[in-house]
């Protein structure tokens, strides 16, 4: 019998292979049911059936950090948190998205030019992705989509919901009305400029494309517009660790000018030489020329530049080990890297603080379980936030414990690397 409607491919199990590749096979029951319910949801709020379900998932920075923005080389890989939705076109010329527990948004897709009212917002990305496909050529003018989401990836957990959204909004709208003509990566560039351009934040492109592509990438942003990106196998059950991102319970106080201040100071190195990022300057010209560069731009400026052009490196070497199988040696780099963010860069103590310096506790908690086995780091921009821990499997369970006592129940999160980027699931 011919299944017709996503409910019924559902309960026949038709979509369990897809379902098992995103998820895995022990999540797969769960995903199944999670999917009938978006389905539900759609029905519930737009009074019609679904047409699509749709993916994208959040992201983890493995190596690189801080680099993307100096056009560096970064280590990313998408995981199995993610936004699901169900879609469906409705000619109405209007994208409406409901997401669980909000306000329906409505997007006229006559109107394709930021709003200052709209920074900030949800409506500003859709609104941003809209109009940079619909400026390469998508024809949207008289379309229109219906979309219901859920999502769990966690907000403010340096898992990236803001660019699984960008992504998720492009996935549909290039799958239903432009045969998926854009690639992962030129969806990944979308979602980017909708971010910058519309929703007002100056972001790389390391997040975006790491949810687009899927699995472990190897990212180089040498040419920000073709950035060269290199997908990497790694089963990490296999290697005997799990991946746990700890949330630290920092407050959620604006660190913007924290963030900002990375990129100032940089941007003040690479201008000394006349450049606008670091990737721009030779590291033998920055050393010879450092008694005048302190000068120039101040000694944190100097140590930032320092943690660039060794983590630049240290992200190559990460993929290396990777692709020849070297797992102890990846760790190695991962535990460099969380010293030079800490030292160098200076990204996770806020400036000045001192009774509140939650992230380095929890790297200092997780270093004294793990007793020099596997690995921990600043995970992302750093400050507050998260930390991201390399676990060995017999130590995961005392390791969640014991972190969940200190920094409260539900702060260690067990992630598994998901080999697929934003898709159509059915």
């Amino acid at each position: 019998m011919e299944h017709t409607t996503l409910e019924a491919r559902l309960a026949a199990g038709e979509m369990d292979g897809r379902l098992t590749e995103l998820y895995g096979a022990d999540r797969c029951q769960a995903a199944r049911e999670r999917c009938a319910a978006v389905c539900a949801g759609f029905a519930k709020t737009f009074d019609c059936p679904p047409e699509a379900l749709f993916s994208a998932p959040g992201r983890t920075e493995l190596g690189g950090n801080h680099t993307d923005h100096q056009h560096g080389r970064v280590l990313a890989a998408s995981v199995d948190l993610d936004i699901l939705a169900a879609a469906a076109p409705n000619q109405s010329g209007m994208i409406r998205v409901q997401s669980e527990g909000y306000p329906l948004i409505v997007v006229d897709l006559r109107e394709l030019t930021p709003r200052p009212e709209e920074e900030n917002t949800s409506a500003a990305l859709i609104r941003g992705v809209a109009a940079r496909l619909s400026a390469l050529g998508c024809p949207l003018s008289s379309a229109g989509l219906d979309a219901y989401l859920v999502s769990d990836v966690p907000g403010g957990s340096g898992l990236s919901s803001s660019a699984a959204f960008e992504v998720l909004i492009g996935t549909m709208l290039n799958d239903l009305f432009w045969d998926g003509r854009c690639s992962a990566v030129e969806l990944a560039q979308i979602g980017q400029y909708a971010e910058n351009v519309f929703f007002g934040k100056p972001c790389g492109l390391m997040d975006q494309t790491a949810s687009s592509v899927g699995g472990v990438v190897a990212i180089d942003f040498a040419d920000p517009v073709q950035p060269q990106v290199e997908q990497i196998g790694l089963d990490l059950h296999a290697a005997g660790y799990a991946l746990c991102i700890l949330d630290s319970g920092a407050g959620h106080a604006d660190l913007t000018a924290e963030y900002a201040a990375i990129t100032g100071e940089l941007k003040a190195v690479s201008q000394y030489f006349g450049k606008e990022v670091l990737r721009e300057v030779p590291e033998e010209a920055f050393l010879e020329a450092l008694p005048q560069v302190r000068k120039a731009a101040g000694d944190r400026a100097v140590l930032r530049a320092l943690h660039f052009y060794a983590e630049d490196r240290r992200a190559a070497e990460e993929a290396r080990a990777l692709r020849d199988g070297d797992f102890g040696r990846f760790l190695e780099l991962v535990r460099d890297s969380g010293r030079s963010s800490a030292l160098y860069l200076q990204n996770v103590v806020p400036t000045g603080q001192t009774t509140a310096q939650e992230l380095l506790v929890t790297i200092g908690l997780s270093e004294r379980i793990l007793e020099g086995r596997g690995a921990v780091r600043v995970h992302g921009g750093g400050f507050g936030g998260t930390a991201q821990a390399f676990v060995p499997l017999d130590l995961l369970e005392t390791f969640q414990a014991r972190t969940e006592a200190v920094l409260g129940a539900g702060s260690c999160h067990v992630l598994s690397i998901r080999p697929v980027g934003g898709a159509r699931i059915g």
